[in-house]
């Protein structure tokens, strides 16, 4: 019998060395390139730089950010989408070109539901930022004002479609209110109008909003996350606010193109997971308002299929459409 165990171990001690051994002859030998289908300054472009940087160790020939931007992302994610899997070209994006545009465009040259899941970085979520010229101090005050005025407060987004416009689409339909849409070419035009009063109302994220609302120039009324942020842990949540499906993040993922195998999107995971658990990183995401993630490939592909279920519904019931 102990002989018999004795044999089992080394031959499970074996499998494991030789598939450990196939793992590292299978990492690229030229270097990582992370794709960012937005500008360079903004969050999402950020975080990839804060986490690369602490991830080249994980990979000696070399990680580079490469940003490829236009057509809400579409351009960045087309070309991740139609490299070689070889565990050398990832795509690292907020929701659009991952979850969110095959349901707005008409046509798309990729298909998002054939992405390789790898992880989460990080989730952001979107605050209420309202102008200080509305007279609404909180969100009862401002549900009620809405439902006294349909039609007459103004809201500002990205642009159509964006995150923000959703967002705002989700808020009206889960209150039954209405408001007029303003969409703007990014969040640095809306931000400049809300708080010169020329729009009312701004569903941003909170890293953008947030030194703003500090600055006393516009005011956050609520969180649409489940838990308070610790980065505005004065400002109430929609949840406690009694609009519990209220919750509406941005997220930032890494994908990899189709049939990627599992032993470069895996140890790219790893690699990202442990740049995320170190403390300066932390405090970095931090200070963007950002939550590390880290999330497994599992996890990270079941967040994905219910953000594009959820979000699909919004833009039905909402009738957007872009081409």
């Amino acid at each position: 019998m102990k002989t018999s165990v004795t044999r089992r171990s080394s031959l499970t001690l074996l499998a494991s060395l030789c598939l450990g051994s196939q793992a590292i002859a299978q990492q690229p030998t030229k270097p990582i390139k992370l794709i960012v289908p937005f500008p360079a300054g903004g969050t999402a472009d950020i975080l990839p730089r804060i986490l690369a940087d602490k991830m080249r160790a994980a990979y000696p020939a070399g990680i580079v950010v490469d940003n490829r931007t236009g057509a809400g992302g579409n351009i960045g994610a087309d070309i991740v989408f139609r490299a070689d899997p070889d565990g050398a070209t990832f795509l690292v994006s907020p929701p659009g070109p991952i979850a969110i545009n095959h349901n707005l465009y008409s046509k798309l040259s990729f298909d998002p539901t054939r992405w390789t899941p790898i992880t989460v970085i990080a989730t952001v979520p979107n605050v209420l930022a309202v102008s200080n010229k509305l007279p609404a101090q909180n969100l009862q005050e401002f549900i009620a004002y809405l439902k006294a005025n349909p039609g007459k407060v103004s809201y500002a987004s990205q642009g159509n479609g964006s995150t923000s416009h959703l967002t705002a689409c989700l808020f009206m339909q889960l209150t039954g209110t209405s408001m007029t849409h303003i969409p703007y070419k990014g969040t640095a035009p809306a931000l400049v109008d809300i708080i010169g009063g020329q729009v009312d109302v701004f569903f941003d994220n909170l890293s953008s909003s947030m030194p703003y609302h500090h600055a006393g120039k516009l005011r956050i009324l609520a969180v649409a996350d489940e838990n308070r942020s610790p980065a505005l842990a004065l400002v109430p949540t929609f949840v406690e606010s009694k609009l519990p499906a209220m919750i509406a993040v941005t997220w930032f993922a890494i994908v990899a193109p189709p049939n990627t195998p599992a032993a470069f999107t895996g140890a790219l995971q790893k690699a990202a997971a442990d740049a995320l658990a170190l403390p300066d990183v932390r405090q970095k995401f931090s200070e963007q308002g950002a939550e590390p993630r880290g999330w497994s490939p599992e996890q990270t592909g079941r967040f994905i299929r219910a953000e594009t279920e959820k979000w699909n519904k919004v833009i039905k019931t909402a009738n957007v459409k872009l081409e």
